[in-house]
């Protein structure tokens, strides 16, 4: 397949994918899909208006009474056919998502779609264990058990780092649970998301099950939002403009799921293998350019091992390849636009009043000039108070800080508003127990930064948002637990009944 295949041709229909089938959004408006590692225009679409989004919703609202009321196995059995066309369909994806985010075709094709197809087949065997308390006599007079039921019509919106993996992050527990789905992708990234709702209906999911909207926040966003057939939100994106979704979804009282900002630590012991370290930090700080709400963008050293860690990883960021996302060989590719590049280096340039870039910190020319490129950066000597430790860059820049006692380390990492992330590096088994119980984190890595699998929950706490993607950890979510009791007795007047008329029985 052509790496630049004709996107126009493939949505010829539109940009909006309702009841199975693609159609042109209402809104007067109309955006852009641009290659960040040219600046070109390869795609432009009409975006979704509230009547799309109503559309969307009505038919995930058809949907859902059948849907819901299958058996787990035939819900299961449709996810094994999702997880067999999306393997077939595999270099189609990767290819559709270099091309919108300027992510290496390595990445794409090594990490997100595999990824995608990993979390479709643990949620097509995750769908036969929604499983409840055990029936048992609890008041003695009474039988009682626990149901797990859907929802309903879940609207979901995904950020634009990772088109693929969010859509499938919103949509699989959702719909695994018996629930139907309205998806907003980011306007920027909106083909795989639209691509992953059609391996849907090949698969054989009923028309209505999986509905993606593709529009804007203020206009298709907020009013999914708002829905009031809509009976939860699930939000990935910043902690901004989740503060807005949960004052939209509150005035409706649906449930929500939040998963917000991050500004991961990496905290290196005295006793840390400083190559591994090393190489963790430049890893973790640069995958998908930075662009990722884990991302390790804040390295904690203890001094002992401070300079040698600045060293090394100035060296190894000196060695990442920028190029073109479709070379084999490239490391590093353009961030997703040339508005979060140059955001980025605001940042950088702002810091250079008051901290030293070692490495990077500005644009690569030649050939690169024209995409979003920004070489990776590393920073050293910013305080812990400054702009650069404590807000989300998402972007390829490390701030590396000194650390002396264990307690100031910890101190530090949890010294933001944020807990999505951490890591923490040492060979001494009680070091690195101390910091999984007391770094403040939805997620703690021991000796690593990064890695994720579909049977582990990710979320965060504090600024970074509550709830869980992935895992059966994620069906608390989607699904909400109804008591039934039953009467053993068949005696007509209950001796409580006393307390509210009449005399106890004699």
């Amino acid at each position: 397949m052509d790496q630049r295949f004709d996107v126009t041709e493939r949505f010829a229909d539109g940009a909006q994918y309702i009841a199975g089938r693609l159609r042109q959004g209402g809104s007067e408006s109309t955006h852009q899909v641009v290659d960040p590692a040219t600046g070109e225009q390869v795609f432009s679409y009409r975006l979704a208006g509230a009547a799309d989004v109503d559309a969307a919703v009505a038919a995930a609202e058809a949907a859902f009474p059948a849907w819901a009321g299958a058996t787990p196995g035939e819900r299961s059995d449709a996810l094994h056919r999702f997880a067999a066309v999306l393997t077939e369909r595999a270099d189609d994806l990767a290819h559709a998502e270099s091309l919108q985010c300027g992510k290496p075709i390595k990445l794409s094709t090594e990490f997100d779609v595999p990824g995608s197809i990993d979390n479709t087949s643990f949620f097509a065997g995750a769908a036969r264990q929604l499983e409840g308390k055990a029936a048992g006599e609890y008041s003695g007079d009474h039988t009682s058990y626990i149901r797990r039921e859907p929802i309903g019509v879940i609207g979901s919106i995904a950020p634009w780092n990772y088109p693929l993996q969010m859509a499938a992050w919103k949509v699989l527990p959702a719909i695994a649970a018996g629930n139907t789905i309205v998806l907003k992708p980011a306007e920027l990234t909106p083909l795989t998301s639209l691509m992953f709702a059609q391996a849907a209906t090949e698969a054989g999911l009923p028309d209505g099950v999986v509905n993606v909207v593709s529009g804007t926040g203020p206009e298709a966003g907020e009013w999914l939002v708002s829905h009031p057939a809509v009976a939860m939100t699930s939000f990935t994106g910043s902690t901004a403009v989740g503060k807005r979704v949960a004052e939209l979804a509150t005035s409706t009282v649906k449930r929500i799921h939040l998963e917000l900002g991050g500004k991961a630590p990496f905290v290196v012991f005295d006793d840390a293998d400083l190559e591994a370290a090393a190489h963790g930090a430049v890893a973790g700080a640069l995958i998908n350019s930075g662009q990722d709400c884990t991302a390790a963008t804040r390295a904690y050293v203890q001094r002992p091992l401070y300079d040698a860690f600045v060293a090394a990883v100035a060296d190894l960021m000196a060695s990442v390849r920028l190029g073109d996302p479709f070379d084999p060989h490239t490391d590093l590719g353009p961030l997703v636009s040339h508005a979060q590049r140059d955001r980025v280096a605001g940042f950088v340039d702002r810091a250079r009043g008051y901290a030293t870039v070692v490495t990077g910190g500005d644009a690569p020319g030649g050939d690169l000039a024209k995409g979003a490129y920004y070489r990776p950066t590393l920073i050293t000597g910013a305080p812990q108070d400054s702009e650069i430790v404590q807000s989300e860059i998402f972007g390829p820049v490390l701030a590396v800080l000194p650390f002396d006692g264990d307690d100031e380390g910890i101190a530090l990492a949890n010294d933001t508003p944020y807990g999505l992330a951490a890591s923490a590096w040492s060979r001494d088994v009680y070091r690195t127990g101390r910091a999984s119980r007391e770094l403040r984190a939805g997620c703690v890595w021991i000796n690593d930064h990064i890695p994720i699998i579909s049977e582990m929950p990710h979320g965060g706490v504090r600024a970074s948002g509550f709830g869980k993607d992935m895992s059966a950890y994620s069906f608390e979510e989607y699904t909400q637990v109804k008591h039934v009791m039953f009467d053993n007795t068949a005696v007509v007047r209950k001796d409580w009944h006393r307390t509210v008329f009449g005399d106890r029985q004699t």
